[in-house]
């Protein structure tokens, strides 16, 4: 139910900005669209040393979209990507916590419930950081995509402090790149706002 609801919201956005759009807070390019896809995966993976050129030029074509539009879209398409990983990854955990035998010791079961609580948490703010993207707020959105960057950096840094293996690796990576490449888009479609 979270989920869908998040997806429906998600392309209530996207008919909002169709490809060509001349809204002065979005820009249009020339370039077509497995091209801009490439493009802009190459100069994030160049940017940044921890952004994977492979799962940027991967994910972001699996949405049917991404193929008919620009780079607001792109970034919207990483957004959308996040949420989709957060939803999932929550409903992961929830499996996770029902079946306590699968842990040895109360420390890993507080570590999903604090994961619990940071994917929770962090499904709300990329719903918002849309929401101010495509009002032109990109200082806004940076900041809040950073957090739900920190927050997949934090769920998987309290498995190893402890030393333990995190059931939610995958998970807790990929959300990181995904909004990686979104605060990437971001920049990209507003130079102006600071790295």
């Amino acid at each position: 139910m979270l989920e869908s609801s998040f997806l429906c919201l998600f392309f209530l956005f996207l008919i909002t900005i169709p490809l060509g759009t001349s809204c002065s807070t979005l820009r249009t390019t020339t370039t077509t669209p497995h091209d801009i896809i490439d493009q802009t995966c190459e100069k994030c993976a160049n940017q940044s040393t921890i952004l994977s050129y492979t799962l940027c030029s991967t994910s972001l074509p699996a949405i049917p979209v991404s193929h008919s539009t620009n780079l607001q879209g792109l970034g919207l398409i990483a957004m959308e990507l996040a949420l989709e990983n957060v939803t999932n990854t929550l409903a992961t955990i929830e499996k996770l916590l029902l079946d306590t035998t699968s842990f040895d010791d109360n420390f890993a079961l507080g570590c999903l419930t604090d994961c619990l609580e940071l994917y929770s948490d962090a499904a709300w703010t990329i719903v918002e950081s849309i929401e101010v993207f495509l009002s032109g707020k990109y200082e806004v959105s940076r900041t809040w995509m950073s957090e739900v960057m920190e927050a997949a950096s934090t769920c998987q840094g309290g498995f190893v402090e402890k030393g333990e293996v995190s059931p939610l690796t995958e998970e807790n990576y990929n959300l990181f790149q995904l909004c990686g490449i979104a605060l990437c888009i971001i920049h990209l479609s507003n130079p102006e706002v600071p790295s």
